[in-house]
């Protein structure tokens, strides 16, 4: 593109930042020019918000069903996979998933609950009741 094409749409961050963008100028050599926004960049972006969105709330609606504990909200809502939360925790994937039965989270330890606190940078109190 060249550097008179980069797009200049007013996005969510446009009027606090803009973005570099790489283009071509007229002797045909890579430059960087300065852009604030893309209207398609952020619609893309709006959808990835609004999947995030219906994630944490499908989340809420288990937990407060009793399908899952609530670990599995905050990794959510968190934005974390279980592979993320069994390396900040030190576990293993397979006992991360465990804790998200609401049976086995019931009986976790002070020690374990309050790691979980951490790595989702809430209270234990937070962590057992979200909402």
């Amino acid at each position: 593109m060249k550097k008179e094409e980069i797009p200049q749409d007013e996005g969510y961050f446009g009027h606090i930042a803009k973005e570099v963008k790489y283009a071509v100028d007229s002797e045909g050599k890579y430059i960087t020019g300065q852009s604030t926004g893309w209207k398609v960049k952020e619609e893309a972006n709006e959808v990835a918000w609004q999947a995030f969105e219906t994630k944490i709330n499908e989340a809420k609606q288990r937990v407060l069903n009793g399908e899952i504990s609530p670990v599995y909200y905050w990794m959510e809502k968190r934005m974390m996979d279980l592979a993320i939360v069994a390396q900040y925790t030190g576990l293993w994937k397979w006992r991360v998933k465990r804790h998200f039965k609401p049976k086995v989270f019931e009986k976790l330890s002070e020690k374990r609950l309050q790691k979980y606190a951490e790595v989702f940078e809430v209270s234990i109190e937070e962590l057992k009741k979200p909402f």
